[in-house]
Order: structure tokens, then C-alpha cells, then sequence
């Protein structure tokens, strides 16, 4: 069942992991570290090896925000961006971040 948080929502838990951000536009509102520890929590209660982010509805994320996915990678955590903005893939490509996160188009 989904479970609300400031910002962030969970969508689905267990070995695939799927967070969203209620169709926010701007992620600048997020408090990086309180949502690190709530994601890394809900990792190690569901045995989370596949984290999922739907993106849908969101044009801007902070380099802060993309820090935090990248982290997850290097925990061994394989991520995946469902449905991101044109403005937010510009991003990824130009960071050479789409190479290292799983990006699909559908709906959730």
C-alpha cells in the first residue's frame, strides 16, 4: 500500500522498490538526508536490490537529488527512472548519468 511522506511516496516495496514524488514538478523541497535515511530503511527492511523512481510530472531535479541516486548505485543498488521529462533526460544525458540509471517510458 502507498505510504505517504513530506515529499516522497512509496509506491510498491520488496526487491523492486518503487518511489515517486505525487507528480511534483520541482524536487527542491527535499530534505536529501532525511530522504536518504528513509530509502536506505525501506532497503534493508524489503531487501531492496532494484530501486525504481517515477519521475512523472517532474521538469527540474537538484544535482543534490542526483548525488543521492548515484549513491545508491554504489551501494550495489540498481536504479531505474520511469517516465522523465525531456528537461530532466537533457540532464541525465548531459551528465552522462543516463549511462549508469535504467530509464523507461510507461506507465506506472
Amino acid at each position: 500500500m502507498p505510504t505517504a511522506h513530506e515529499l516522497l511516496r512509496v509506491y510498491e516495496t520488496g526487491p523492486v522498490t518503487v518511489l515517486g514524488f505525487g507528480g511534483e514538478e520541482i524536487l527542491d523541497q527535499i530534505d536529501l538526508g532525511e530522504c536518504r535515511t528513509e530509502i536506505l530503511e525501506l532497503l534493508e527492511q524489503h531487501s531492496c536490490r532494484v530501486l525504481g523512481f517515477d519521475l512523472t510530472g517532474v521538469r527540474y531535479v537538484p544535482s543534490g537529488f542526483l548525488g543521492l541516486l548515484a549513491s545508491f548505485r554504489r551501494l550495489g543498488i540498481e536504479v531505474h527512472l520511469y517516465n522523465p521529462s525531456d528537461d530532466v533526460r537533457e540532464v541525465l544525458q548531459v551528465t552522462k548519468l543516463d549511462s549508469i540509471f535504467e530509464l523507461h517510458e510507461l506507465q506506472l
